[in-house]
């Protein structure tokens, strides 16, 4: 599948039976999260192999035109403003894609786990909450649902049975955690079942957090 997106791998075994799909932030590369890995506790879990993909390189408007890595343009502060749909909707094929290989390497959909943190965050939403078959479940930190007003007429209907994470600091200054509880919201409005937590932080990672992750993925997966 020469459209997959380059990516690192780390696997807990030398046979996985789970995949999880991590996508970085904005700016920032698969690297960003590989070394969580070790911190999480996945006792009594099966073999899991860890995708880290790395997104295309784009102008970001908001950052002057610079070109980074990046799953869609921003184009303003306000995250709901001027949506870059046509690039969410094509960094959404490329995580499909990701999402195809694992499933033709033998993992099935309902043992692949979507997450992402930031951008990453708004790709696992954006994808997972598509997806026509059961994922084992959607890890989202420090960011949102996008293109929240279409979301009730394009989500798939076995998308409500999906178990989902969300985790946002509550000092973040790059999406505000107003913004994050708006999206947990609309997503327990539509039936989903959240699992919501805050953090005193600002756009980052902690390691309390780092333990519920782990909790939760031994949950969904266990």
């Amino acid at each position: 599948m020469s459209d997959v997106l380059q990516n690192i791998e780390v696997s807990t075994s030398d046979h996985p039976e789970i995949a999880v799909i991590v996508l970085h932030g904005l700016g920032a590369d698969g690297n960003d999260f590989v070394p969580i890995v070790q911190e999480l506790d996945l006792k009594g879990l099966p073999g899991i192999r860890f995708i880290f993909p790395h997104a295309n390189t784009m102008p970001v408007s908001i950052n002057g035109g610079y070109v980074m890595r990046a799953w869609y343009d921003i184009v303003h502060t306000d995250l709901g403003r001027q949506e870059d749909e046509k690039g969410l909707r094509a960094s959404q094929q490329l995580v499909e894609a990701l999402i195809a290989r694992e499933k033709a390497r033998g993992i099935p959909a309902h043992r692949i786990v979507l997450a992402g943190f930031s951008q990453g965050c708004a790709m696992t939403l954006q994808t997972g909450l598509r997806h026509p078959e059961k994922l084992a479940g959607l890890l989202c930190l420090s960011g949102y649902v996008p293109l929240a007003d279409k979301i009730a007429a394009e989500r798939s209907e076995v998308s409500k049975q999906v178990p989902i994470f969300m985790a946002h600091g509550r000092m973040d200054p790059v999406i505000p955690v107003q913004r994050a509880i708006a999206s947990r919201d609309l997503l327990l409005s539509l039936g989903y079942q959240v699992e919501w937590h805050e953090y005193p932080m600002p756009h980052s990672v902690c390691q309390e957090e780092i333990v519920h992750m782990g909790a939760w993925l031994r949950k969904v997966l266990g």
